[in-house]
């Protein structure tokens, strides 16, 4: 009996360690943090759907750089390998519009408005022209399954970029080409208590590895971006208690919440409210 005891034990305490170096970020050389510090960052901007400033839209970043608020923005490829700046892979909710926008070329996709507004769907590279450094960008990179080659081509543009600006994505494939290509930017993993969620799209399989953030070891993020609602989700404390891993809230929508996860998180992604200075 005490033979199976520790044997029990034993394999319990190899589980344990796996799992805690599997759930690793970078540990060593982590770039620095500072320039992203101390700053609220607008959710796709300063942005209101209903009105002339929406979400990820030229007006929204103008609105958020005059206020100080650093910025997080969504990147994908136009149909002819233009980075543009937009959330969903699909133009519906935003444009009202069918397909896809990797089916249209940044030309085509001139045609759309952005809800009711006269705003255009904007290029990365007029959007980082806009900010001109003046606010620090988060910069998430929306990659569909495997496909990264919105990596190297916003990197392209991103490399002669002046100002402060870190990479997230839900898809850990991002990272890795970052972690390969640009180690000298810093990398985050954005993720999320998918099967409670309600996301069935992928194997529940695949999403308890990104819940646990199962693939850190292969990504060595530099922060975790996570669902400040899932706050005591055990690898996402492990990250910050444990590994002093930065923790960035997303999405926070009141000022109420923003004081509820102070002392959970360091840096705050904000949308539909303003916060106070």
């Amino acid at each position: 009996m005490k033979t199976v005891v520790l044997i029990v034990i034993c394999f319990l305490a190899v589980i344990a360690v796996l799992y805690l170096l599997m759930i690793m970020p970078r540990m060593l050389h982590r770039p620095d943090r500072k320039p992203f510090e101390g700053v609220l960052y607008a959710h796709r901007g300063l942005h209101d759907n209903a009105g002339e400033a929406p979400e990820n839209s030229m007006a929204a970043f103008k609105k958020a750089v005059e206020k100080g608020y650093g910025i997080e923005l969504d990147v994908q490829l136009s149909k002819d390998k233009i980075p543009v700046v937009f959330h969903d892979f699909t133009l519906k909710r935003v444009c009202g519009a069918e397909g896809r926008v990797a089916d249209y070329t940044y030309e085509e996709l001139q045609g759309f408005s952005l809800f009711t507004s006269s705003q255009k769907i904007p290029k990365l590279e007029d959007v980082l022209n806009l900010v001109d450094g003046k606010v620090p960008l988060i910069v998430e990179y929306k990659i569909p399954g495997g496909l990264t080659e919105v990596c190297p081509i916003a990197d392209s543009i991103l490399a002669s970029y002046r100002g402060s600006y870190c990479i997230e994505s839900f898809n850990p494939l991002g990272l890795l080409w970052y972690r390969q290509n640009r180690k000298d930017i810093m990398r985050g993993q954005l993720s999320d208590n998918f099967l409670k969620s309600g996301e069935t799209e992928f194997s529940p399989l695949l999403y308890f590895a990104l819940h646990n953030m199962l693939f850190n070891f292969l990504t060595k993020p530099d922060f975790i971006a996570y669902n400040h609602r899932c706050y005591k989700d055990l690898s996402r404390w492990l990250c910050r208690y444990l590994y002093r891993c930065l923790a960035v809230a997303w999405t926070i929508k009141s000022k109420e919440e923003l004081a509820g996860r102070k002392m959970d998180f360091d840096l705050f992604i904000f949308d539909s409210f303003v916060p106070e200075s």
